[in-house]
């Protein structure tokens, strides 16, 4: 049985939630009564809800929690039936299963990559992954962008994180009311577990009781002031053993240019982060926007550094980690210039959050957009084409005569962009004869190389920049 109700004087719904049962008349249900003085002859009603009243607005985080069938569910129920087309039950939400994940959220491109980084999803692997193939914590994270896709204005979330282990559930419960309260949503989450309190700093707690025992607290909606599952947090000045722990982690693996300084974050003895900290190209776009001029290579030798990785651990992403190890990492590298060139900062403003600037977004050059597409042409997915195995792969199954066609298609690069193409083993103003001899030998696994170089000079980058000055003092 369920009623409802509008109390206009206090503004709030009133709820009357029941159920009756009536035991079945068997041979042992008899006895049964006869042995501890029941009836079973009629109908025994319990009762859930009594008068129970609830004010619920727009940005509000409800959490309710108690033991397992004391009538959290019902409630919920209830919410969605009575909120309708203006809810979504995370429980509800539809997922593809054989759709990359970059290709089920979002109108755009653009929105889908922003979509998927708020939600902690933000690592090129995971982007081509479909929904069997992630963990847990991850589908919880990816239902919680497909509800912000939704556009409804309540989110109900029954059994919340009860499948997560409590570190992931603590990170998970801060991110999603914070982009609850951002949105404009009202979030209503029940759970038999009571140590999601702080991180998800409910407007209304509803503490749920047997029978109709029940007890509600309203305060002031505001956002978690943190989230406790980084409490504990340290930063030390790491090595290339902590880098390669987690790089398996990261899209690029396991290369890194010659390191200035790596910094290693840590729970307690858990390594949850790495940021590591390389010499600064020769030439950079952006770079003159800043400063006002070219350095010379012994300034940028000297005195200048670029961040070429941020690894975090998965379970702990979208809990403000990203920007706290940069932030905190800044002034301890020992260079006045600090360069960021990342094709994530367009889309997850960690770095900007740390406070470095945002100078310009970097479009790939007219000759590397022409070659990348003449690679589609003969077969290539160009975003796969980041992985030297999956180059190596293809290029396994290519005639001789498509071969000659990768090879060609290089060599109509720019001139200046050969060192880096051949690994850097042609001059940066290589002649074109030179240039020919070199593709005409390159192997498959030189050739493979190639590509994945090329396919990282055609991505689309935003330059960041950091000054020590800054600092003052």
């Amino acid at each position: 049985m369920r009623s409802r109700r509008y109390d206009s004087e206090r503004g709030c719904y009133v709820y009357d939630i029941g159920f009756k049962t009536r035991a079945p008349l068997t041979q042992r249900t008899i006895e049964v009564a006869r042995s501890f003085g029941l009836g079973v002859d009629g109908e025994k009603e319990h009762v859930l809800y009594r008068d129970f009243e609830l004010k619920l607005a727009d940005g509000d985080v409800v959490y309710i929690t108690g033991d397992s069938g004391s009538g959290k569910s019902a409630l919920l129920k209830a919410l969605g039936e009575d909120l309708g087309d203006q809810a979504i039950n995370i429980a509800d939400v539809e997922v593809d299963p054989d759709k990359p994940l970059i290709d089920t959220v979002g109108g755009t491109f653009q929105d889908a990559l922003t979509l998927l980084s708020r939600v902690g999803l933000n690592d090129a692997f995971l982007f081509l992954l479909r929904y069997p193939e992630l963990s847990d914590g991850q589908r919880y994270r990816y239902r919680i962008a497909r509800m912000i896709d939704s556009g409804r204005r309540f989110w109900i979330c029954d059994e919340f994180c009860s499948t997560l282990d409590r570190t992931t559930a603590r990170v998970v419960a801060y991110n999603i009311q914070k982009l609850a309260r951002r949105s404009g949503a009202a979030l209503v989450v029940a759970t038999t577990h009571s140590d999601l309190e702080e991180d998800l700093n409910p407007s209304v707690l509803i503490r749920k009781g047997w029978g109709d025992e029940i007890g509600v607290e309203y305060r002031a909606n505001e956002e978690a002031k943190g989230c406790t599952a980084v409490r504990g947090v340290t930063i030390r000045e790491g090595t290339r053993k902590d880098y390669e722990r987690l790089s398996p982690l990261h899209y690029r693996g396991g290369r890194l240019p010659p390191t200035v300084k790596i910094f290693a974050m840590e729970r307690f003895e858990e390594l949850v982060g790495v940021i590591a900290y390389c010499y600064s190209p020769p030439a950079v776009s952006g770079r003159r926007e800043i400063v006002g001029h070219f350095p010379r290579l012994e300034e940028v030798n000297a005195d200048w550094t670029t961040i070429s990785r941020v690894i975090l651990h998965p379970k702990y992403r979208a809990a403000g980690l990203g920007a706290r190890i940069v932030r905190e990492t800044l002034p301890l590298v020992g260079r006045r210039h600090v360069e960021l060139v990342a094709v994530m900062a367009q889309y997850n403003p960690f770095a900007e959050q740390a406070g470095m600037r945002l100078v310009k977004i970097v479009r790939p050059r007219a000759s590397v957009v022409r070659v990348i597409d003449e690679m589609r042409r003969i077969g290539f997915n160009a975003v796969l084409m980041a992985s030297g195995s999956y180059n190596l792969g293809r290029l396994g199954e290519l005639s001789e005569g498509r071969l000659e066609e990768v090879r060609g298609g290089l060599a109509r690069l720019d001139s200046d962009l050969f060192k880096r193409v051949s690994g850097g083993r042609l001059a940066t103003y290589a002649r074109r004869d030179a240039v020919g001899r070199w593709l005409a030998g390159a192997s498959r696994e030189e050739l493979a190389a190639s590509l994945r170089v090329l396919s990282v000079l055609g991505e689309t980058k935003a330059y960041l920049y950091w000054c020590r000055d800054w600092l003052g003092g």
